[in-house]
């Protein structure tokens, strides 16, 4: 499905500017720290980590996707692993200071958990997890994401999910969102960032 999405959209579904998530939090970004951008899509994300000096691995299942994203890097002028791989194909094992997720609200219930147990894996001890998508409301208004509201995060989700780690910043909110076709319009957002104890 995804494939078929970015061939169809015959340039960057969602625009080649990192998510304002992202913008809005730059000093999680270490240069010289390895970061992990999961199901990255085109790249925006990925190659906004790298222009701020981390080391970035980036995958997502989308060839399309993919070959976008390294045409992105190579216009920046910055070095990111690309990766072509599914979620399910992917290394949890593989441990990173810093993972990304950005509208990775692609399962439903009955794979969400396994999804967070990945996310959760992948952050080495001491690292940080920032994941940003969509609330249920987001559903009646349209303006991007799956329209299924049992796919979205609410905040009591994200808390039972994640709260045993230190939550540094939890928060719901709206905004205009302007990012290419794909996600245009009022949102409902939600925000995590969690530093995994230890390290």
């Amino acid at each position: 499905m995804w494939e078929e999405r970015y061939v169809g959209a015959g340039g960057y579904l969602f625009g080649r500017a990192p998510a304002k998530f992202l913008e809005e939090n730059p000093g999680w970004v270490v240069p010289g720290r390895e970061a992990l951008c999961v199901a990255d899509g085109e790249g925006r994300n990925s190659v906004w980590l790298a222009r701020l000096g981390a080391r970035v691995v980036a995958f997502d299942g989308a060839p399309t996707a993919v070959a976008r994203a390294r045409a992105l890097a190579g216009e920046a002028g910055v070095a990111v692993a690309h990766e072509e791989s599914d979620w399910a194909e992917w290394d949890w094992a593989r441990q990173f200071d810093l993972v990304v997720g950005v509208f990775i609200q692609f399962v439903g219930p009955e794979g969400r958990a396994g999804q967070f147990a990945d996310l959760r894996r992948a952050v080495k001890p001491g690292g940080v997890l920032l994941l940003h998508g969509y609330r249920p409301e987001q559903v009646a208004l349209g303006t991007g994401g799956p329209p299924f509201e049992a796919n979205m995060y609410t905040e009591d989700m994200l808390r039972a999910a994640f709260g045993d780690w230190e939550i540094q910043r939890l928060a719901s909110y709206e905004r205009d969102v302007q990012e290419g076709r794909g996600h245009s319009g009022k949102s409902a957002l939600i925000d995590l960032i969690v530093r995994r104890p230890g390290g």
